[in-house]
């Protein structure tokens, strides 16, 4: 049994706060390149430039990538070989959040209660996951979420009789209603299966996967290119402007469902869809 503190805990999500913020994942950032060097449209392209050139900035001067630094949501795969120490594991990620947040001069957008809003002044809390693993170790990601994108998520409860064809246009028609609200280009984590919540929570992880990295099972991988060639069939383009980069990553996660049933969620996010992770 391998003992790990409150203490270290709130340190490791207290630096991950930061650089989830300021510093995007190299794999995304090679795609938003990338696609800045080949977009055709005139003004997708300075769109795009514009991306380039502040993300990289930020991470140079250690500035938030965007003004809204998110809710930050919390992945914790913790082995069961592993004994917290020094208080609880929820309290320690809560005080990371709000060490990081007030320490990274990043903005607190969290409101104590959906209907009666009022700011909680220090971003918490963070909506944490816990998944039991094998071994000692535990296993952090932090992945503020803007609101801007995750405004523009949606769900369906298909019948078990469609198919991939229906979930793709339902996918397609997602993007083209959401239009220029997520700034695209985006990144979709599409959760397929499950129920309503673990399709949900499937979406939500499935944007935390490095961007140019496909689904292991080739049915879903080469789902994963058309669905992507669809979205930029589209004809949305960066931040709207047109062009052909409307998304540049589509990520689709699976789970068993019931005979009866085919819940799907679409979570959608921007051409800043950040995470950090560590093991302590």
């Amino acid at each position: 049994m391998r003992e790990v503190t409150c203490g270290e805990i709130a340190n490791a999500v207290e630096r991950l706060c930061v650089v989830a913020a300021t510093v995007l994942p190299p794999a995304l950032g090679i795609l938003l390149e990338c696609a800045s060097e080949t977009e055709s449209s005139p003004a997708g392209a300075s769109a795009l430039g514009d991306v380039v050139e502040n993300f990289k900035f930020a991470a140079e001067n250690g500035l938030p990538i965007c003004q809204d630094t998110g809710m930050a949501v919390v992945f914790a795969d913790i082995g069961q070989d592993v004994h917290i120490a020094g208080g609880l594991f929820e309290d320690a990620v809560n005080e990371g959040v709000r060490r990081g947040y007030e320490n990274g001069f990043l903005r607190k957008s969290i409101v104590a209660d959906p209907l009666r809003r009022v700011n909680t002044g220090d971003n918490t809390p963070a909506v944490v996951h816990i998944r039991l693993t094998a071994g000692e170790s535990v296993r952090l990601s932090v992945a503020p979420k803007g609101f801007g994108s995750e405004n523009m998520s949606a769900m369906r409860m298909f019948l078990p009789t469609d198919g991939m064809d229906d979930i793709e246009a339902f996918i397609v028609e997602t993007v083209r209603m959401a239009d220029a609200n997520p700034c695209p280009p985006t990144v979709l984590g599409v959760g397929l299966g499950g129920t309503v919540e673990m399709a949900a929570l499937l979406a939500k992880r499935a944007l935390t996967r490095p961007a140019d990295r496909r689904n292991g099972d080739p049915f879903y991988a080469e789902a994963e290119r058309r669905i992507l060639r669809a979205l930029n069939a589209l004809g949305v383009g960066p931040q709207g402007f047109g062009g052909d980069f409307t998304s540049v990553a589509v990520n689709i996660e699976t789970y068993p469902t019931h005979i009866a049933g085919l819940p799907c969620v679409v979570n959608v996010g921007c051409h800043a869809t950040r995470h950090a992770e560590c093991v302590i």
